[in-house]
């Protein structure tokens, strides 16, 4: 039985949950005829409690040029970009769940992913298959996708509809762990920027740009607009959308009025709804975010690297759009 060699690049929540998931699936790997074996975890604080072996941890970089596969679970751009290109360029796969690295750094990473050696799937919606979805979509021509890819946001507006002010339910998302103590990025609709950038690039455009993505979040949102719409028969949600205007593709972030009927509308996890040509209208929704969800997804591709799949390769080239869109009207 061959050793697999797995460097792991931070141990919080998500790289603990996929500790975790190996150490729950051995006879998984066994049957593949690999036996696991983590060569070091790196952190930042080592003294936290974590499942993690005390001796495995590392606070500085490692050699990652001895491992077979990275799996990267860090956050942030800079950090993870400067440890995980070395092992690219020695042509070692990456498994990330790092949106905002793949997004704002594609200039250096894209190279390596149009060789198949970056594997993403957690990156968008967690374990809920979403870049897998898609490429299952690529048999058809896209048309249009809308999609709710921030979790923190989704129950903002959900407590909303329930009576509570925009500050009353971000507080209560921080204090569950939905939120983070500076939301910025999912309430100003960074993080669904970053991941419709993503998506952009897997179906239409291989080298479609982060600073194409119009992004406005929920933050000025009032209870009033909420109430308003839903007189209406509509509800609100941040939704991601990529959609065809003047002859290009259009990718926007914004909070939009739906009909309460629409399966967006009744999501209540994350969730995709992608109009294509010839096999129509596909939807797929489920937990975007958390620990183990994320984990799961981060094992999915592990699984696939093992079945000698590529990785997540973006579209060939760019696609013109078929169709002029007719996005969801924004909130005033």
């Amino acid at each position: 039985m061959e050793t697999l060699k797995i460097a792991l690049l931070g141990g919080g929540t998500v790289g603990s949950a996929f500790y975790t998931l190996v150490q729950e699936r051995l006879e998984d790997f066994h049957a593949l005829g690999v036996s696991p074996r983590f060569l070091g975890v790196l952190v930042r604080t080592p003294g936290k409690a974590r499942p993690i072996p005390q001796e495995i941890l590392k606070t500085e970089p490692f050699d990652l040029l001895e491992a077979d596969v990275v799996v990267e679970a860090l956050g942030g751009v800079e950090a993870p970009l400067r440890l995980v290109l070395p092992a690219l360029e020695a042509g070692i796969p990456l498994i990330t769940a790092n949106k905002a690295l793949l997004a704002e750094a594609w200039e250096r990473l894209r190279p390596f992913a149009e060789e198949g050696l970056i594997y993403h799937e957690a990156s968008v919606m967690a374990g809920t298959p979403a870049l897998s979805f898609l490429e299952t979509l690529r048999g058809s021509e896209l048309l249009e996708l809308h999609g709710i890819l921030n979790g923190t946001t989704l129950y903002i507006l959900q407590e909303m509809e329930k009576g509570r002010t925009y500050a009353e339910a971000l507080q209560e998302a921080q204090r569950l762990g939905y939120a983070e103590a500076d939301p910025t990025l999912d309430v100003e609709g960074t993080d669904a920027a970053h991941k419709l950038t993503l998506l952009a690039r897997l179906l239409v455009d291989p080298g479609f740009p982060f600073a194409g993505v119009e992004a406005r979040g929920i933050t000025g949102l009032t209870l009033e607009a909420l109430k308003e719409a839903e007189a209406r028969g509509e509800r609100v949600r941040l939704v991601a959308s990529l959609y065809g205007e003047g002859g290009r593709w259009q990718a926007r972030v914004a909070p939009v009025r739906l009909p309460q009927d629409h399966p967006l509308a009744r999501a209540r996890g994350n969730a995709l709804w992608v109009r294509t040509r010839p096999l129509g209208e596909v939807f797929v929704t489920g937990p975007g975010a958390g620990g183990g969800a994320t984990a799961s997804g981060l094992l999915a591709d592990l699984f696939r690297l093992l079945s000698g799949a590529s990785g997540h390769l973006p579209a060939p080239t760019p696609k013109p759009p078929l169709a002029e869109g007719s996005p969801f009207p924004q909130v005033a």
